[in-house]
């Protein structure tokens, strides 16, 4: 269906970021002649109208509601006129010209959940920089695949939109980051630079090439409207400090995050907290909502490893401070009694969950947890049931995994946790799980008693994303989680909203500029320079985004 209505609709929706009018061929309008919304917003209310009405005609006919009742759930309140739709059975399989289109003043999402995910960049290579990352260290300097890594992160967002889901991207950072290598005393021309990083300090150009802005869980702390004081949603950059690597990408981060997000009646950025390591900060990978449905007032969960004037005295160092995820709930307007603040387990830490999303996930009304996740164990997870149900009204499923069902090291190997749990247009919600998790017997057998026990989870969804698994990240590493209301998505730059011929032109990007084999050692080629500047600035042109890298600034 979704491509029905990228064939139809797509060179309209796909471009413009005001208000226009939506393209209708041979339907029928009821209540107005004229319907004028934002082009995002109507690609989605298209898309999650015909993914409703195809979950409606799969069932049985004596287990069919009417179809109009697809477009009233209790947990979208609207009152405000929108565009819906439903394909007539009858023409199920024709173009989309024949779309059935009305407004109406049913119930429709008050919000919906944008998943912005990161786009692997040109230099997508095996560093092993991620100190407690246990699949990094495997796979150090070992040969990687660009062009693969950057194919399978779209082909993840192909999918979720296809269920329905709205789907965004951040692009790729500039990489090889010469300035950064100028400030440690590396000097001359860009190819001299580099050239002489690999010779006296490899691991140095390693990081400054690191494409590890890929995993956009860590680019921000981010907090709905409906949860903050001012009705704004509220984005913190990460400022990364524990690896240097890592601290690179927090001033094109927060330039970026102003572009996308720029109207300031809808948002509200902070800069980072300050680079110090008391204020650790690692983003959303350490931030969990949960709330009755997204448009809804809910409870943060801020999961910390540091505590304050505390040393690690465990095998890896906890990155995230408890300092840091006090002085966002503080920055973002959070009411204190909806906030709750969790220590990792130490232990965990030890075992490769350098962040909570390795080991936790949640969403809405569900949380996904191992055993063995927080220090305070069944404590911890009495304490958010509690403050959850008093604060919000409403019943609490917690997922708990114990150690006999999937012992620590194994939820950390095939990452698990690390699966985006999304809600579904038509109701209840799927996994989108690594590959990994379908190839093991013991995870396997589990999601299998997922799907048949008495929870809101329907469908698991494996996908493979084995270049940024290896390198340490899995699908939700990748994705940053923000819940918009519409006219806030209606104000944010559409041209990084993504539909099905979206993608298309950046698959086709993909191929024309990646390469499919880099070493180490290729790092410090001068040509992977140049191609990465040329895939950038065309990349700029695509999301419409000038001037947004500094080799293009300079240039002008």
């Amino acid at each position: 269906a979704t491509r029905y209505f990228a064939d139809a609709y797509g060179p309209a929706l796909s471009t413009g970021t005001g208000r226009q009018p939506v393209p209708v061929h041979d339907c029928h309008l009821v209540e107005s002649a004229t319907v004028a919304i934002t082009a995002p917003a109507a690609f989605m209310q298209l898309t999650i109208a015909a993914t409703r009405l195809l979950h409606w005609s799969s069932r049985p006919l004596s287990h069919r509601l009417p179809a109009p009742a697809l477009l009233s759930e209790s947990n979208y309140p609207t009152t405000n006129p929108k565009l819906v739709g439903w394909y007539d059975q009858q023409i199920l399989n024709e173009k989309a010209s024949r779309f059935v289109l009305m407004t109406t003043n049913r119930q429709f999402p008050a919000a919906v959940e944008l998943n912005l995910d990161g786009l692997v960049g040109p230099t997508h290579h095996y560093g092993g920089l991620g100190l407690g990352n246990l699949a990094s260290q495997k796979h150090r300097h070992q040969v990687s695949n660009p062009r693969a890594a950057a194919l399978e992160g779209l082909a993840k967002m192909r999918l979720l939109i296809s269920l329905g889901i709205p789907q965004a991207v951040l692009p790729p950072q500039q990489r090889p980051l010469v300035p950064a290598l100028r400030q440690l005393g590396f000097g001359g021309t860009d190819a001299t630079v580099l050239a002489a990083a690999a010779e006296e300090a490899p691991e140095l150009l390693s990081a400054a090439s690191s494409t590890s802005s890929m995993w956009a869980a860590n680019a921000a702390s981010v907090s709905p409207g409906a949860d903050t004081a001012d009705g704004r949603l509220h984005l913190t950059p990460a400022n990364l400090v524990s690896q240097w690597h890592r601290s690179l990408e927090t001033p094109f981060t927060t330039q970026l995050l102003g572009r996308i997000f720029a109207d300031p009646e809808h948002f509200c950025r902070h800069p980072p907290l300050p680079a110090a390591i008391a204020f650790a900060d690692e983003g959303a990978a350490n931030q969990m909502r949960l709330a009755p449905s997204h448009g809804a007032t809910g409870t943060e969960l801020f999961v910390y490893g540091r505590e304050p004037e505390a040393r690690s005295a465990g095998r890896y160092p906890a990155r995230q401070s408890r300092a840091a995820s006090k002085a966002v709930a503080r920055l973002h307007g959070l009411t204190q009694d909806r906030v709750v603040l969790l220590q990792q387990s130490p232990q965990a830490i030890d075992a490769g969950v350098f962040h909570n999303d390795v080991i936790a996930v949640a969403n809405e009304n569900v949380l996904l947890v191992h055993q063995q996740a927080f220090a305070e164990g069944q404590a911890a997870l009495h304490t958010i049931r509690s403050c959850y149900e008093t604060n919000c009204g409403a019943s609490l499923t917690i997922i708990e995994v114990t150690e006999k069902d999937i012992p620590l090291p194994l939820a950390v190997e095939t990452y698990l946790f690390n699966s985006q749990l999304v809600s579904l247009p038509a109701g209840g919600m799927a996994l989108i799980c690594p590959a990994e998790c379908r190839d093991n017997q013991l995870v396997s057998d589990w999601l299998d008693r997922l799907l048949a026990g008495d929870n809101p989870v329907q469908a698991v969804y494996p996908v493979s994303v084995r270049q940024s698994m290896q390198n340490g990240g899995g699908p939700a590493c990748l994705r940053l989680r923000v819940v918009l209301s519409e006219p806030a998505l209606a104000a944010m730059h559409e041209p990084v909203l993504l539909s099905p011929r979206r993608l298309d032109r950046l698959e086709t990007w993909v191929n024309q500029h990646y390469r499919d084999r880099l070493t180490m050692a290729d790092l410090a080629d001068p040509a992977l320079l140049e191609e990465s500047y040329r895939a950038l600035d065309e990349l700029t042109g695509i999301l419409e985004l000038p001037a947004l890298y500094p080799f293009q600034r300079s240039s002008q």
